[in-house]
């Protein structure tokens, strides 16, 4: 379970004295925390399935490359180096993306399986390749080359 291995990576992390992988983790198993209060369970061991996990891994790494462009254009090129170190450590955690070869093949695929044939199936086609490929695609760029596709 993907749980496990962050709690033992953080132990890991901690013996070998990696402050900044010790601390990225613990920010991690604290998101995970939180989302198991937020769903109001009794029962908060298992609450948090993997899949919920890898979500989470995302968005804090959407948010961390966010920032790290945002300090890049403030001349902070310290603090965006300390975004990146940490984007680097979430990738560890997270499936392998996908090519643009495979994207593109994914999409042609959603459009066929969905039956598309004009923008208006765009949500059915996005709502596909969410299904099929969690954490493996950038979807803001998959929508791009979805609607450009069914134009």
């Amino acid at each position: 379970m993907l749980r496990d291995r962050l709690a033992a990576d953080l132990k890991e992390a901690v013996k070998a004295q990696d402050k900044r992988r010790a601390c990225t983790l613990r920010l991690i198993l604290a998101a995970i925390k939180d989302r198991e209060m937020a769903s109001d369970a009794s029962d908060t061991s298992d609450v948090v399935s993997d899949e919920d996990i890898r979500a989470i891994l995302a968005g804090m790494q959407q948010r961390r490359e966010e920032s790290a462009r945002a300090y890049e254009e403030a001349g902070r090129i310290d603090l965006a180096a300390d975004e990146r170190a940490e984007i680097r450590i979430l990738r560890d955690y997270l499936p392998r993306p996908m090519s643009e070869a495979e994207v593109d093949k994914a999409i042609e695929s959603a459009i066929r399986d969905v039956g598309a044939r004009s923008i208006r199936d765009m949500g059915r086609c996005m709502a596909r390749l969410k299904e099929q490929h969690p954490g493996r695609m950038d979807f803001a760029k998959a929508g791009a080359a979805l609607r450009e596709a069914l134009r």
